[in-house]
């Protein structure tokens, strides 16, 4: 009897394992897609995207084609998740400004702070059919072959965290040690405003905030929630200084040899999840996923508007002309048309 039993087992297993080898093989295409942050699509929008993206795809194809998801950095940093894209390692990936610009530095034209007057406007931007859109998005794709599938933000207005004080005026930034992604954009921010920009990698982030490498860091609220960053930082300010892009991108040879209608698949579940990816962040950070969450733990001040000026009026200048030293002409064409579209959008 416990030969039958062992028997039946391994047949069973056997079964499930041919079962999935079956769906493997009736798979023509794999898309693989990697990116930072969890799993979940209640976490992330990110994982909101990546989950609708799969779903879609490989029912609307009928099962040719699977997609094999890679979320929590699991194949490698940002930035080098992009470069695999680039080399055809990995079909697609979304990545955050921070991994962009080092292989198109032209995103930090999003970093003018305070542009972005509120979340409607930035929707209406930071999308791929927008005309700034298809802009971005025509010179991001000559200048790396990379195709973009979607284009929105990165959850939400960025606000401050620090395990020192409360941060309601310029002079609270005065000697803080904030850390940003490895943006030159980011870092001017946080210099003009008095801060001591701390670039790190995400990877980084938490053990540096939690051993004091680091006072504090900035990212929109989903961000510091699913960070679990109110374990290690006792004060949120909510500054709503920079709003920037999160870019999902695909491997312009591998698009390019789909079959029509898979590239047809591809394009409209990419939209629909681009779309779900913005609600489930405006979801998240009014949820108890979200800023009530954080508050639990960490003491919330909002930066008044007159203050806001202020703080614009510090660190406005100093992005503008690294801008203008770093990027070049082609650099202003495109902040000019940012800020021309968000004067458009209003």
């Amino acid at each position: 009897m416990r030969f039958l039993r062992k028997t039946a087992k391994m047949t069973a297993g056997l079964a499930i394992t041919c079962m999935l080898s079956a769906t493997a093989l009736a798979a023509e295409v794999t898309i693989r897609v990697g990116h930072l942050n969890p799993a979940d699509a209640f976490q992330s929008h990110s994982g909101a995207m990546t989950t609708i993206f799969k779903s879609l795809v490989e029912t609307a194809s009928g099962g040719d084609i699977e997609v094999q998801l890679f979320p929590n950095g699991q194949l490698g940093k940002d930035n080098e998740v992009i470069q695999q894209v680039r080399d055809g390692i990995v079909e697609s990936t979304i990545s955050s400004a921070g991994g962009i610009a080092q292989h198109y530095p032209l995103v930090g034209v999003f970093d003018i702070p305070f542009a972005f007057p509120n979340i409607a406007v930035a929707n209406r931007v930071i999308d791929l059919r927008s005309d700034f859109g298809k802009k971005f998005a025509g010179d991001l794709e000559k200048k790396t072959s990379l195709k973009v599938l979607g284009l929105i933000d990165s959850g939400g207005f960025f606000a401050f965290s620090n395990s020192k004080r409360p941060i309601k005026t310029v002079k609270d930034m005065e000697g803080l040690r904030i850390r940003t992604m490895t943006l030159p954009t980011h870092q001017t921010i946080v210099g003009s405003l008095g801060g001591k920009p701390t670039p790190l990698p995400w990877a980084e982030v938490y053990t540096a905030l939690q051993t004091g490498v680091a006072d504090g860091q900035m990212n929109p609220v989903p961000i510091i929630a699913f960070a679990k960053f109110d374990e290690v930082q006792k004060y949120l300010s909510i500054t709503n200084h920079v709003i920037t892009p999160y870019i999902w991108t695909m491997n312009q040879g591998f698009y390019d040899g789909l079959k029509p209608e898979h590239r047809a698949i591809v394009d409209w579940a990419a939209e629909v999840a681009s779309e779900a990816g913005r609600g489930v962040s405006r979801v998240i950070e009014a949820s108890e996923h979200g800023l009530p969450k954080l508050a639990q733990k960490m003491e919330v001040n909002a930066v008044s508007p007159a203050e806001q000026a202020k703080f614009a009026a510090a660190s406005q200048p100093a992005v503008r002309k690294l801008i203008e030293e770093k990027l070049g002409a082609e650099g202003v064409d495109m902040l000019n048309a940012m800020l021309d579209a968000i004067k458009n959008a209003q």
